[in-house]
């Protein structure tokens, strides 16, 4: 299994897992990915920082997550730094000692999802939520220090209870608040879930990585700081100001690569909107889903490509009826409505 991406080590030895992005097999935040990290982390026995900036996703993948936390002997501190909701939200109460930024929001709700059938499968979707709620409101009750029952009536109320952090301090929720880059104060909740998405993405001590990887050449051998590294790239680049046509040669060639990557994103732009469009109207995702699939095309094509075959097509024996005459009827556009995939 390849490395979760977002982990950071330490000099002193400790880690640091970013649960950044959305909880799920085809998502950023993938269950055995973490519970994989966990483990070999625990056998090394290094104190482990999980820094949460999440909208939830699926209730299953972060129920494994949640029981790896809770049940893991490590030394295990968690971060709310954006925004921890939904099932990010369970996952960031598992029992361990969380703190939350000044300007970050926990969100609690009940389980929503959907699905596509007859009365008994429509039925059954119901009680597999009601299901899931009891189970969550039972992995709550411990830090919140009250019964399941009392949890489902508070915050499975089919409300969105968004809290700050002095709010979530005062219920007991979190330990304690810590100082963070800030962010404006009339952020909405999805604002902050970009801002500190965006701030991860940057190059994480980006400077000095490259350094390092630079004193691994001959030419750098005798440098003995990152001062010096820097003096011979600047000796470096006014030698090669001084060759002729070589800035031109790479303008023009600056510019054709451009022109190429403009190319292959439009193409792969229409390969996305292609792919998503057809598994659409064949209905193995709604509106809803759309967004989530087209953000997996967005980082690995093949991946993408790989969720959406896996997909079942659904369709009805009503709507191959109405599919005969010239307009849609009512029947296929509720049916459109309904279907969906469990998720929170």
């Amino acid at each position: 299994m390849n490395r979760y991406r977002n982990i950071h080590t330490s000099p002193d030895g400790s880690l640091t897992i970013f649960l950044y992005g959305e909880i799920g097999d085809y998502c950023d935040i993938k269950s055995g990915n973490i519970v994989s990290e966990l483990k070999s982390a625990e056998n090394a026995g290094t104190r482990i920082d999980i820094r949460i900036n999440s909208i939830g996703g699926d209730v299953y993948s972060g129920i494994a997550i949640f029981n790896a936390l809770k049940g893991s002997p490590a030394d295990i501190h968690i971060y709310i730094d954006g925004v921890a909701a939904s099932m990010a939200a369970v996952i960031a109460l598992c029992g361990k000692p969380v703190t939350m930024s000044k300007y970050a929001r926990l969100m609690l709700h009940s389980v929503s999802g959907g699905c596509y059938g007859n009365k008994t499968e429509l039925r059954r979707c119901i009680d597999e939520i009601q299901s899931l709620e009891d189970s969550l409101a039972d992995m709550l009750a411990a830090r919140l220090k009250t019964g399941k029952e009392e949890v489902k009536k508070t915050y499975f109320d089919e409300s969105d209870h968004w809290l700050t952090a002095g709010e979530a301090l005062s219920l007991g929720l979190v330990d304690g608040i810590y100082d963070a880059d800030p962010v404006p104060e009339d952020s909405t909740p999805e604002q902050i879930y970009s801002i500190f998405n965006n701030r991860l993405e940057k190059p994480q001590n980006d400077k000095q990585m490259n350094l390092d990887e630079i004193k691994k050449r001959p030419r750098f051998k005798d440098c003995a700081d990152d001062a010096a590294v820097l003096r011979e790239i600047d000796t470096l680049e006014k030698a090669a100001e001084k060759v002729p046509g070589l800035e031109t040669e790479n303008h023009e060639l600056k510019t054709k690569v451009e022109d190429y990557e403009a190319k292959a994103a439009a193409a792969e732009e229409t390969e996305r909107t292609s792919l998503l469009d057809a598994a659409e109207q064949d209905g193995r995702i709604n509106a809803q889903t759309r967004p989530t699939f087209e953000n997996i095309l967005k980082r690995d094509m093949a991946e993408g490509k790989a969720a959406l075959a896996a997909l079942t097509p659904k369709r009805s024996v009503m709507e191959d009826i109405h599919r005969k005459t010239d307009g849609e009827g009512p029947w296929a556009r509720r049916m459109k409505e309904i279907k969906g995939s469990l998720g929170k």
